[in-house]
């Protein structure tokens, strides 16, 4: 192999590095969107559908849901949706199990699926407790004070 040979395969090396794109993943999008009959759902999914990079798209009436499988972006999506002149938002619910804290206020709404709470970060924290400082520091065996019987 000459000097040719090397200059030709460095050649090759580098157009086949320009030729090559970045596949983007398949995504699932679920979208919670407002839909009040069989019509609405028909023209959500004909919208949702039309997103480039579509392979999917199921919508669930009495959920209220729409799902979107493909190589899409989320906010695409959300774009199309909102098209619709429907009330659309990201489906905010995950099952109640996922959640570090179900039951916090920000957590719970009466509107969610059976078994799925708002997803709520991690943070969001039980504030109020059931015990006071106080009453535990008044019983307590390093308290010289504390009340005995």
């Amino acid at each position: 192999m000459g000097v040719e040979g090397t200059l030709e395969y460095i050649s090759d090396l580098l157009s086949s590095m320009k030729k090559k794109k970045k596949k983007k993943q398949t995504q699932t999008v679920a979208l919670k969107i407002r839909m009040d009959c069989e019509g609405c759902a028909r023209k959500v999914k004909k919208v949702l559908s039309g997103v480039k990079g579509a392979k999917s798209v199921d919508v669930d009436l009495k959920q209220q849901k729409a799902t979107v499988t493909g190589n899409v972006e989320p906010k695409k999506v959300l774009a199309a949706a909102q098209t619709t002149k429907k009330k659309v938002e990201l489906w905010p619910y995950v099952p109640y199990n996922l959640v570090a804290n179900p039951y916090v206020a920000q957590a719970y709404d009466k509107k969610a699926p059976p078994n799925h709470v708002r997803k709520v970060p991690d943070t969001a924290n039980i504030t109020e407790t059931t015990v006071d400082d106080r009453y535990s520091n008044m019983f307590s065996d390093e308290n010289p004070n504390a009340c005995s019987i």
